[in-house]
């Protein structure tokens, strides 16, 4: 059969403009039920069934869950596939084994081999990514996989594996056009990555949400349902070449008094809490010990190619970049950045429609000095309705057609000692990465 593309990047553009894809036009790319990716799935021989793995959803962290989980694997020993989204700078981010980026040689493969299936099932992008990795796990023969859902999980396209351990790092108000206006109604969504007889871990304890992922377990006997912060406390006590340096405690008791994580950001503690917790229920599972999970997560950036939080771009003037989008992620970067020391401080910001942007200017520090931009993706905030929203929060600022100009003009006012931040959305984490500092 003659191959429908020459080369990887006729075959990305395929994906890209053939398919389409959610974090560019929204709802409209989302294909409700499991049918679709079933009927791929098989097509492919069902690779999902050929390796092991862990399940991962929630609102926010469960990217940061996601990567901890992989580097104690890493370290451990174990050949471990990472599926994650959205990507920041090349679109093979999604899918990684041991830090290293699916070949691009293999994406082009998969394409051309499944060109006349994909043409008659018509898969949504994230569909065919999902299946892309799990085939790619399956042929490369991944001791374990870090499966991370994209929207949700009930309908999620990854919720057709069958995981040593379903983990819920959170729930909060995020995509309530898909999964729904309250708390319990969203964590109903989530809990629908819970499988009969399959140990759960959840990341924070809520009373709205308690009772839901209760009722899910004890419907599907998984068991046993475990809350990482009701086990696990890690608190930040300082940071040391870009790492941050942790007291953690387990359920009152000592557990290390120095603990180092390969990553910045306050919010990192509970996920660190969660990701202690996961690997404690797997222990029995897998062959992991405490000396792989201080190891791994002590160098989880170099061992699976983390980025996009709350990483440092530059240095005098600092340049930091964060993904947090919602409310509770960006309220989270908003704290901690307001920790840092800085003579001035310096905002590019930009959204994505469909968000509470009237929530997230209102947790932004008004003696900042604000760049106000757009990220080049469909989705993004037109600057007018930006402009009109800023004005309605009575902030101020200068606005600007992309994020790069806005960068350099940032950088062009910032003394050695600022502080510039850019954050709102991943898209605009994703185009500050494309820059050249």
């Amino acid at each position: 059969m003659t191959s429908a593309f020459s080369d990887y990047p006729a075959a990305l553009d395929f994906l890209y403009r053939q398919l389409p894809m959610y974090q560019k036009i929204g709802g409209k790319a989302l294909k409700p039920g499991l049918d679709n990716i079933r009927r791929l799935l098989a097509a492919l021989d069902n690779p999902q069934d050929q390796f092991r793995s862990i399940h991962i959803a929630g609102t926010n962290g469960k990217g940061s869950t996601s990567h901890m989980m992989a580097a104690i694997f890493q370290a451990a020993d174990l050949k471990t596939g990472l599926y994650t989204s959205p990507h920041y700078k090349d679109f093979r981010e999604r899918v990684k084994i041991d830090g290293h980026l699916v070949p691009k040689d293999y994406v082009l493969d998969f394409v051309n081999r499944n060109y006349t299936a994909i043409q008659e099932i018509q898969p949504s992008y994230f569909e065919l990514t999902v299946a892309l990795a799990f085939a790619y796990f399956a042929d490369q023969a991944v001791d374990i996989a870090v499966i991370e859902t994209g929207l949700g999980g009930r309908l999620d396209s990854t919720n057709v594996v069958r995981p040593l351990l379903s983990v819920i790092t959170n729930i909060g108000y995020d995509h309530q056009d898909v999964l729904g206006d309250t708390l319990p109604e969203i964590a109903g969504e989530k809990a629908g990555i819970i499988k009969p007889h399959t140990p759960v871990v959840v990341g924070h304890t809520h009373p709205e949400t308690q009772p839901v992922f209760e009722a899910f377990a004890q419907k599907m006997q998984a068991e046993p349902l475990v809350y990482a912060d009701q086990l696990y406390e890690a608190k930040i006590q300082r940071i040391e070449n870009h790492k941050s340096v942790l007291n953690i405690s387990r359920v009152g008791e000592p557990y290390a008094d120095y603990f180092v994580l390969d990553a910045m950001g306050a919010y990192q503690q509970q996920n660190l809490q969660t990701a202690l917790a996961s690997a404690e229920l797997l222990k029995d599972k897998l062959p992991i010990s405490d000396q792989n999970i201080t190891k791994g997560l002590a160098n989880l950036k170099t061992l699976t190619y983390f980025i996009g939080r709350w990483q440092i771009l530059h240095q005098q003037p600092l340049v930091i970049a964060d993904s947090g989008h919602n409310q509770e992620g960006f309220a989270e970067a908003m704290q901690f950045l307001h920790q840092q020391s800085c003579d001035q401080l310096h905002l590019v910001l930009g959204f994505a429609q469909g968000k509470d942007h009237a929530a997230l200017l209102d947790l932004l520090p008004p003696h900042a000095q604000f760049y106000w931009t757009k990220p080049r993706v469909p989705r993004a905030l037109p600057l007018e309705i930006l402009q009109q929203q800023v004005e309605r929060a009575h902030l101020e600022g200068e606005f600007f057609p992309s994020v790069a100009a806005a960068v350099q003009k940032a950088q062009q006012v910032a003394q050695a000692n600022d502080l510039i931040f850019i954050g709102g959305s991943s898209f605009m984490v994703a185009d500050a990465l494309h820059l050249t500092y």
